[in-house]
């Protein structure tokens, strides 16, 4: 501790003095906190971004031997948004504090360990001979990380998935690095989790490729690029046309058809799932207005719905205002929901269904045995159908396994007094098998492919039903 005096005057008199204290050792202290701050994460005193970009160029700098690499690895935690959600916010600071030690406990002493986002670090692991070197340390970071920890009062599980990029041969500086080993992670991910993946050019391609789309997607729907081919579904007890499914394709600028494996993704992960899926209800009850004319009886279209628009809590407006628009009455809109969304927000759910159901709409479950429902949870579910999962479809006749799941769901959803429809039907021995177990509904190439709305318009004009003595008589 020091001090400084500075004398109090009256006039020429000296009456008494002030003092100023200053603590020397305060300041520093003060001093040396703003200096880690600056250089490291406050909640698990890693590296943060900043110091691991100046370690990075230390480590480039110290590379002498031809060959000699480093390995730039990008984590991220599996599930951890279930942890704040379940367990609150301070559990989960704590989980981070414990993945951070873990690390720091199982890379090599020249290593650098830095968290980089909310549950995100970045791993450099320096002086590397070769990529096997790092394979082996990448590994035994994975098994480590995935073993058990105690946070307060809970035991916790909780894996990552890594991503990995190396200097020189994948880019020359930290940033780039970074950037396609976060790519490679998000390829983890994809494969499943609590793996690793190196990056790959083909990734970098495909991230383009990806970045592409979205910045044309919302063009594209603006400029009316997106149409409807229709599937046809048939009933088997008397091959009679019963609907079509209403599936989504883009037509870009250029006159090239993308199938919806290359957007739907995308569409769903960036939210314009939802402008999309209205477009569609929409596009899908006015052209179901127009089959009613040519057909002997009313025939469904059924419309995919995404989580996402079941989520934004405005579904029942959306079909409301599509059936209202149309004039198509509601008992032919059939809605499909997929096995995830139904298992997820039971109550959220359960509740929209109902409103759903009440305004007259058909709803059925999509893909079904893929999501693992229960029994009592179909029981509770208001829905009028079950669509087989084509995955039990394309070796029904060969896989005794597949004929077991299909049968018992077909006998399942009769004892619920549910319809069943298989998809993805391919083959004439599997629509005669299906015959045989009684399921109601099939749709498949082995009808037709889906068509655009003017093919499928001529498709119901040369139907059988419409041009028989008894559909003559029904339209009469």
């Amino acid at each position: 501790m020091q001090y400084n005096a500075y004398p109090l005057m009256r006039g020429r008199q000296r009456i008494g003095a002030v003092l100023f204290f200053n603590d020397v050792t305060e300041a520093r202290r003060n001093a040396a906190r703003i200096e880690f701050l600056a250089h490291h994460d406050p909640l698990t005193s890693l590296a943060n971004r900043l110091l691991a970009e100046q370690r990075f160029a230390h480590h480039c700098a110290e590379i002498k031997e031809p060959g000699g690499s480093i390995a730039v690895l990008f984590l991220d935690l599996d599930g951890f948004k279930h942890i704040n959600d379940t367990l609150g916010h301070e559990s989960g600071d704590r989980m981070l504090q414990a993945v951070a030690d873990r690390l720091q406990q199982h890379v090599a002493q020249d290593a650098t360990v830095s968290r980089v986002g909310g549950d995100e670090f970045v791993v450099l692991l320096p002086e590397l001979t070769d990529r096997k070197a790092a394979t082996a340390q990448i590994e035994s970071l994975l098994q480590a990380l995935a073993q058990p920890y105690r946070v307060g009062p809970h035991p916790l599980s909780a894996s990552v998935s890594i991503g990995a990029s190396f200097f020189p041969d994948d880019g020359p500086d930290f940033a780039t690095l970074v950037k396609k080993a976060d790519t490679a992670m998000y390829q983890a991910k994809d494969a499943g989790r609590n793996t690793w993946r190196a990056f790959e050019t083909a990734m970098g391609r495909l991230e383009h490729q990806t970045l592409h789309l979205r910045g044309s997607f919302l063009d594209g729907l603006q400029n009316n690029e997106f149409v409807l081919h229709d599937q046809p579904q048939l009933r088997l007890a008397d091959n009679r046309l019963i609907g079509a499914e209403a599936l989504v394709r883009w037509k870009d600028a250029n006159g090239r058809l993308i199938p919806p494996a290359h957007f739907i993704a995308l569409a769903e992960s960036s939210g314009m799932i939802v402008p999309l899926g209205e477009w569609v209800l929409r596009k899908a009850c006015r052209q179901a207005v127009q089959w009613q004319a040519l057909h002997p009886e009313p025939l469904v279209v059924a419309v995919n719905i995404s989580a996402i628009q079941f989520k934004r809590g405005l579904l029942e407006q959306t079909v409301a205002a599509a059936l209202h628009e149309s004039g198509l009455p509601p008992h032919l809109l059939e809605l499909e929901l997929t096995e995830s969304t139904l298992l997820t927000q039971t109550e959220m759910v359960l509740a929209t269904m109902h409103r759903l159901r009440e305004l007259g709409v058909r709803l059925s479950i999509d893909d079904f045995g893929t999501g693992y429902s229960s029994l009592a949870y179909l029981k509770r579910l208001e829905v009028n159908k079950l669509k087989i999962d084509r995955s039990f479809i394309d070796n029904l006749t060969a896989s005794q396994e597949d004929s077991v799941i299909v049968k018992a769901i077909i006998e399942m959803a009769r004892s619920l007094k549910l319809q069943t429809l298989a998809e993805g039907v391919e083959q004439e021995a599997v629509l005669d098998y299906l015959r045989e177990l009684k399921c109601d509904e099939v749709q498949g190439y082995v009808l037709a492919r889906p068509l655009p709305a003017a093919d499928f318009l001529c498709y119901l004009a040369a139907r059988p039903e419409r041009l028989s003595p008894a559909a003559d008589t029904m339209t009469a």
